[in-house]
């Protein structure tokens, strides 16, 4: 018998980007401690709170998706994804005992990782959201956010150590996305670069890229630029003559007779842009301005005995006609490099401690960090300030630029956060005044958390979060936030706590044209906040005063209280009560009169 099946009542889903709507503007972030995950706003004292705490909700550890769309939490049988004000499920996806996971740029794609192959029982479930017997034997799975379904599956690739004692390591991510999330690449070391189409997860043109010995590639970002292009074509209604292709960046080593050698590739084209040869490297690392306007390459190089290493940093311009490189030459070993987003100034961490390759307990490395900046007049990249002999080993640029933490992360005895602003006389600048190279860099404040694992700036750039994670050690875990001059906001000791993230921001919708009309008109703004700070402050000092009476007004009554109590309890024992009506009554008033009854007068002789 046929029965037609309830009809479910429409429920409107809830926009996944709601809390970019909060009417005060506030940021949010998540804490994970023991088997409890909260996610808290952040604003002013009094707009601090708890949005959604839930325990058990992840079994290894959470991650906010790029722009901060999508919250995800894994677990054993694979990955789920949550969203909206209600923090609602959104997505899962079933990959067994997965461990690792990644987002593409544009959040519509997925990638997990699990160090156990892929099995596929007989009594598994069928269908596009489930392994097929013909993904067995592989780690790594991309998924489709939207539907769910499992778009391809791929091996694990392995690079070899710098020994070839050491053992084989896997590249994270293994999978590396265009900008634009319409390719993933994957590099086969030494063979080849694949490169996949989305979203079919097609092999582009049918073949890898073959090039012979090859380590590492990175794509280039999309900048400011490159939008504005586009809004400006969009706006006048031509299309351009071409449309900008992606770009990625790979190096080779030493084969053969051949030199070790960076290739700037575009794709599709497949167009080599410019390759630029390197002689006795040992290792090559790549690093992009976030707005894809320089690239450095770190390039590791040894002496002919291969008994020492000397650096240098070459640095392609990729907005110049046929890309110039400009080449800095450094003596000691760099241990880290960062570019200022977007900014033409980089910041390095460098040191010639003879600890540095095999570093004893205990002992601290001796740093230094220097500053650089694009000189326009002279056409090169120029040293701003060095400052000596530092502990620091990370470099931490604001994501509005100009501010940077320098921090000692990992070290079991220094633990000092320093706090510095690149503009400091920006105002003079501005004014016309001349200003010494490298002069407006100063520092405006230092800090210490002791145990420090992680350190993350928030998007506005405003505050700076730092953490001491159990999964590194368990000496006072927990977390702290500083504003951008190091000043503490709070900070929170928390046994067994372990993670803290910011939840990212989607680019702004604001033309450049809007920005800047902000900007001329930021005074009128600036007097609307000061007149709500004016107004949360007297709030809370009518509060505090209203606390206060409300505590007066408890400490008399439990006065009125104990004196009652009292009364009754001398009456309970028949003793007078001073103030009784019936003692009262009883009460006798005693009259004292002198009366003289004689008297006698003496004289002495």
């Amino acid at each position: 018998m046929y029965i037609e099946p309830k009809v479910e009542e429409y429920r409107p889903k809830e926009h996944l980007k709601a809390w970019l709507a909060d009417p005060l503007g506030r940021d949010q972030y998540v804490t994970y401690r023991g088997d409890d995950v909260e996610i808290h706003w952040h604003g002013k004292a009094s707009q601090c709170e708890v949005a959604y705490s839930k325990k058990n909700w992840t079994e290894l550890y959470v991650s906010w998706s790029p722009m901060g769309t999508y919250f995800a939490t894994l677990f054993r049988q694979g990955v789920r994804l949550w969203g909206g004000p209600s923090w609602e499920p959104q997505q899962r996806f079933a990959h067994p005992l997965v461990k690792l996971m990644d987002f593409s740029p544009c959040e519509q794609y997925l990638v997990t990782w699990s160090h156990d192959p892929i099995t596929v029982p007989p009594n598994l479930p069928q269908g596009p959201e489930f392994f097929s017997p013909e993904d067995e034997g592989n780690n790594i799975a991309v998924w489709d956010i939207k539907s769910g379904h499992l778009l391809r599956t791929f091996p694990t690739s392995l690079i070899e150590g710098e020994d070839s004692s050491m053992k084989k390591q896997m590249q994270w991510p293994a999978l590396k996305w265009s900008l634009d999330d319409k390719f993933v690449a994957r590099v086969t070391p030494g063979q080849q670069i694949s490169v996949y189409e989305l979203p079919s997860m097609g092999l582009h043109d049918k073949k890898s890229i073959k090039i012979e010995g090859v380590i590492d590639f990175e794509w280039c970002p999309h900048g400011e630029k490159d939008r504005d292009e586009a809004e400006k074509a969009a706006k006048s209604g031509k299309t351009p003559k071409k449309a900008k292709e992606n770009m990625l960046a790979y190096w080779t080593p030493e084969v053969a007779n051949q030199p070790a050698r960076v290739t700037l590739l575009e794709f599709p084209s497949r167009r080599i842009l410019r390759q630029k040869n390197l002689f006795n490297v040992t290792e090559c690392k790549l690093y992009w301005q976030n707005q894809g306007d320089f690239l450095c390459v770190k390039v590791d190089r040894h002496t002919k005995t291969k008994k020492s290493i000397l650096c240098s940093l070459e640095i392609f311009r990729i907005r110049e006609k046929d890309f110039p490189v400009e080449v800095v030459e450094l003596k000691d070993t760099v241990t880290d490099f960062s570019w200022e987003p977007k900014g033409e100034r980089f910041a390095i961490v460098s040191s010639n401690d003879p600890n540095l390759g095999n570093p004893a307990p205990g002992i601290t490395i001796k740093t230094d960090i220097s500053f650089y900046q694009l000189d326009r007049g002279k056409n090169d990249f120029r040293l701003l300030r060095t400052l000596a002999s530092r502990t620091s080993n990370t470099i931490r640029w604001s994501p509005r630029g100009r501010h940077v933490v320098l921090a000692t992360v990992g070290s079991s005895t220094k633990s000092e956060l320093e706090f510095w602003d690149l503009d400091f006389n920006n105002e003079d600048r501005r004014e016309g005044q001349a200003a010494e190279w490298g002069s407006g860099i100063q520092h405006v404040g230092s800090a210490d958390h002791y145990g420090v694992t992680d350190v993350e700036w928030d998007p506005s750039g405003r505050y700076l979060a730092t953490s001491a994670s159990a999964w590194r050690h368990t000496l006072e875990n927990g977390y702290a936030i500083w504003d951008f001059r190091g000043q503490v906001i709070e900070k929170h000791i928390l046994d067994r706590f372990k993670q803290f993230i910011w939840r990212p921001r989607p680019p702004t919708l604001l033309t450049k044209e809007q920005q800047r009309q902000i900007r001329r008109n930021l005074k009128e703004y600036s007097r609307t906040f000061d007149e709500d700070d004016a107004a949360e402050e007297s709030n809370v000092s009518a509060e505090l005063i209203a606390l206060r009476k409300r505590l007066v007004d408890e400490w008399n009554a439990w006065r009125v209280r104990c004196k009652r109590d009292l009364v009754d309890e001398k009456r309970s024992r028949g003793q007078r009560v001073d103030g009784d009506r019936h003692a009262e009554e009883k009460e006798e008033i005693e009259e004292w009169i002198d009366e003289v009854i004689e008297q006698i007068e003496e004289v002495a002789e």
